[in-house]
């Protein structure tokens, strides 16, 4: 017998994984991996039952509760890819998109109680910002030569279309436009096609995702505005591989495209595009930024660049900052980073019925504000009931898009959300209009400065009537509140429980299930565990008391943000307050009704309820809130409330950016280790850090406190020096603001090469099996490794003589390790047999064996060749050893 060796190096740094499978005789175990699952040359691969189109929101996999990755998907729109080797022992192999389970294997969500609620049409308010102005409006387009960024190999397009009004005086207010993540080409003609490559190829043409907002630009450009929608395909179609889903590049494509605003709106006006010419000079000073899905989190990311420029070499903007942005408008987003500017307002549409970011996670814009900086601007969540992701987008929106189109929610039957079954569902007519109505509303008051508007994003509770059927709650912070009551561990409870929102205990959760079978946007993770975020859930009669009286003098009202279950019936609270006097105050009774909810949506959203605060009542030393019923409910936090909207102001706050340090392993001993953290500030300042092995998924977390004048923060990284093959380790390091500072690049962490030379791997070349009994491999490695080590085998047509078929093995075995039917009899080469053997840590012999069966038919030899292929921990390419064969004789 002659054996097979291979010794090869490590390769890049990858997240990877393999399915587990068995070898031992008599009859190996199948492969383990989940309905939808496969582990071929590309790769760990899903398949999903459905279509999921390319999308904004990150397609997870997972190994129990350890992420293992983003995949990318496959032109047939329902695989997912995970190129790379493995980590780690799999198990319970799971996939998430916008942090929903959506694998074959998914346990069901827990139903939403009752059928879908209405939410009363609230008042109309007396100025409806939906209201077209009085400009005439001209529209045209404008192509630059494409951008270079440092991480994509192909530049990125500078393409806008502009809408603007004809004869405004003066210099106009500027909105700038961003679409988010979508397919980049289609073919015309071919609904069957979408191309998520950049650039295009052959016949297909890029989709033209930047038209798809003109009602809003021509209803902003008719009351005075110079609008323009930016392109972004070039992103959408790289930024496959970049840890922040592409933030960094759109905020450097959105500031490039300012900074010739301002050349044009300047001495370089005569060098402008017609399209820009035949607008009013823009007013860089007045800038508003309004970002869909990832553009969402591309116009934060810019917002937070332009007030607190990134460190030299880490953008590849370079220039001056010659604007102003006034505020930002937020439909769908993302925020991987939960890295909102806290600084600049902002108000965010949360569509009720978001198939695509489905956790909502766009309420961080709101949530993850507060406390992080003076609080002086506005940050406002509407909850637009029926809304879906895709039709805020003219061209994501069948019937209008030029090309191929979707809606995002894919649920069936949906009481709430499956169009032409729920009269909650909004058509794409009344969703667009809605959103350009609350569009200009946020213009108006963050640009303009029209605090006549502020109650339709405050949580007043008062409608557009421009928005037309659309239910539109809305709950803010910032601006003129002051704390009342932020849930804290400080805080006395009485009748009431403080609960964790990203729990480490799970007995401490928020509610009696987990979050995503809840269904809260308050309650997204940044990583998991996440301790300091809690809420406080009410029993009947509770009483809170903070550790000192909270100040609330001047304020006109106590404003609480109340969850209850979806389509519960109206629940009253009876609230009172307490001084620091001990004088107890009845404030009366809010009512709070249940959102519509259905187990496809995130429907525990904390609705604004306010009560006036009599005069004398200039401290809040005690909470006292009494429900009716038995209905669970959640206090997110209470404010001391008085209307207006005071400038923002920003403050002079530190920026943190997380970087990487690749190093060599030590052989001889335990070293440490410290990833690149750059602090730019002056103040003192708070951030969470989390510290995370990407192998175990092993997490620590602490709080940093950032001294004034501290350029860096030491984060120690021990890694164990062994003589041991384990591939390369990494372990990710993340920042999150806790209070005077903002967080650019949120992710890095400390990549070590291990410098071990990897097991040489030999097999049994040939083998030979009388029928009915097993063909079996020996498998031996020179060394042992510490880390799995995965091997597959795909069938291969033999060099010579007939080829074994699907049914001279067991019919179970082939069934479990190629998910067919062994019926109608064929070759094995031509089945989607695969074999995984995984090679656990300190293994250095282990077989493969095929079981064969017999049969009433004589035969001669039949054969099985076999590709051996080695996939290494963190690489991204599987080893290609030499064929091994098998004979069994008849």
């Amino acid at each position: 017998m002659r054996g097979l060796s291979v010794a090869i190096a490590a390769i890049v740094l990858g997240l990877g994984v393999a399915g587990p499978a068995s070898a031992d005789p008599p009859r190996p175990a199948p492969t383990g991996l989940p309905p939808g699952w496969s582990w071929d040359e590309r790769g760990l691969s899903w398949t999903s039952e459905r279509i999921i189109p390319p999308g904004d929101a990150a397609v997870e996999f997972w190994s129990g509760e350890r992420l293992l990755g983003r995949a990318r998907g496959g032109p047939d729109l329902r695989t997912f890819v995970l190129s790379g080797g493995v980590s780690g022992r799999l198990t319970d192999l799971r996939v998430r998109i916008g942090g929903k389970r959506v694998d074959a294997a998914a346990p069901p969500r827990a139903r939403t109680a009752g059928t879908p609620s209405e939410v009363p049409e609230q008042p109309a308010h007396p100025i409806d910002p939906g209201i077209p102005g009085p400009y005439a409006t001209t529209t045209g387009e404008y192509t630059l030569p494409g951008i270079r960024l440092s991480t994509y190999p192909e530049p990125v397009e500078m393409q806008g279309v502009v809408v603007a009004p004809k004869g405004a005086p003066g210099k106009r207010p500027l909105a700038l436009f961003l679409h988010g993540r979508h397919w980049t080409c289609f073919i015309e003609g071919d609904d069957d096609t979408i191309i998520m490559d950049w650039p295009c190829w052959g016949e297909s043409e890029p989709v033209p995702s930047h038209r798809g907002y003109l009602q809003a630009q021509r209803l902003l450009a008719s009351q005075g505005y110079v609008t323009v929608s930016i392109s972004a395909n070039g992103i959408n179609g790289q930024d496959d591989a970049d840890t922040d889903g592409g933030a960094r590049a759109r905020s450097a494509l959105i500031r490039t495209h300012l900074a010739h605003w301002a050349d044009w709106s300047g001495s370089g006006r005569n060098r402008a595009p017609a399209a820009v010419k035949a607008a009013p000079r823009a007013d860089l000073d007045r800038v508003f930024l309004m970002g869909h899905s990832r553009g969402g989190e591309g116009v934060n990311r810019a917002a937070l660049d332009s007030l607190d420029p990134p460190p030299a070499g880490l953008d590849d903007y370079r220039g001056r900052v010659r604007w102003t942005i006034r505020g930002l408008f937020l439909v769908g987003p993302t925020i991987f980073g939960h890295n909102p500017q806290p600084d600049v307002p902002s108000a965010t549409i949360l569509p009720g019925c978001d198939g695509d970011v489905a956790d909502l996670q766009g309420q961080m814009y709101v949530d993850a504000t507060r406390g992080v900086s003076a609080g002086r601007a506005l940050h406002s969540a509407l909850y637009m009931v029926g809304a879906n992701h895709n039709y805020f987008n003219t061209e994501w929106t069948p019937g209008q898009a030029v090309g191929p189109a979707f809606d995002d929610f894919w649920v069936e039957d949906d009481p709430l959300c499956t169009a032409g079954l729920s009269p909650a569902r909004l058509s794409p007519q009344q969703q667009q209009t809605a959103g350009a109505t609350y569009i200009a509303t946020a213009a108006r008051l963050f640009v303009a400065g029209d605090d006549r508007v502020r109650p339709l994003l405050d949580g007043t509770g008062v409608r557009a009537p421009s928005a037309g059927p659309a239910r539109v709650p809305a709950h803010a912070i910032g601006a003129n509140r002051g704390a009342a009551i932020i849930p804290d561990t400080d805080l006395t409870l009485r009748g009431a429980r403080l609960c964790e929102q990203v729990p480490t205990d799970p007995e401490q959760v928020c509610g009696d299930t987990d979050r995503y079978a809840q269904g809260s946007p308050h309650f997204v993770p940044f990583r998991e565990p996440e301790p300091g975020r809690y809420a406080i859930q009410l029993d009947r009669a509770a009483t809170i008391r903070p550790a000192t009286p909270m100040a609330v003098a001047g304020a006109e009202a106590l404003a609480m943000r109340l969850i209850v279950p979806p389509n519960t019936p109206a629940t009253t609270f009876t609230v009172a307050v307490t001084d620091d006097r001990g004088r107890r105050t009845g404030l009366g009774t809010a009512t709070v009704t249940g959102l519509p909810g259905s187990d496809g949506t995130m429907s525990y959203w904390a609705q604004e309820v306010r009560l006036r605060l009599p005069a004398h009542v200039r401290t809040i030393a005690g909470l006292e809130i009494v429900a009716e019923g038995d209905r669970p409910a959640w206090l997110i936090d209470a404010w001391g409330w008085r209307p207006g909207s005071p400038a923002p102001r920003p403050a002079d706050l530190d920026r943190v950016d997380v970087g990487t340090l690749t190093v060599d392993e030590n052989d001889e001993a335990s070293t440490i280790y410290t990833v690149p953290v750059r602090i730019d500030g002056d103040r003192p300042a708070r951030i969470r850090l989390f510290l995370t092995d990407a192998r175990t998924y092993e997490t620590r977390n602490w709080v940093a406190d950032i001294a004034p004048g501290t350029t860096s923060i030491t984060v120690p990284v021990a890694v164990a020096g062994n003589t041991t093959y384990g591939g390369d380790r990494r372990y990710v390091l993340s920042a999150k603001a806790v209070r005077g500072a903002v967080v650019g690049d949120h992710g890095g962490g400390v990549l070590v090469h291990d410098d071990e030379s990897i097991p040489e791997v030999t097999i049994t070349p040939a083998v030979t099996a009388a029928e009915g009994t097993p063909l079996t491999w020996t498998i031996n490695l020179s060394a042992p490794a510490d880390e799995y080590l995965y091997l597959r085998f795909l069938a291969w047509p033999p060099a010579t003589g007939p080829e074994l078929s699907s049914t001279d093995v067991d019919p179970a075995w082939f069934t479990e390790n190629s998910g067919e039917d062994p019926e109608p009899s064929r070759p094995l080469s031509g089945t989607a047999l695969r074999l995984h053997v995984p090679i656990e840590p300190g293994t250095t012999t282990l077989e493969l064996t095929v079981p064969t069966v017999t049969d009433a038919t004589v035969e001669g030899p039949e054969h099985l060749r076999l590709l051996p292929l080695l996939d290494l921990p963190d690489t991204w390419w599987p080893i290609e050893l030499p064929m091994v064969d098998g004979t069994v004789t008849g």
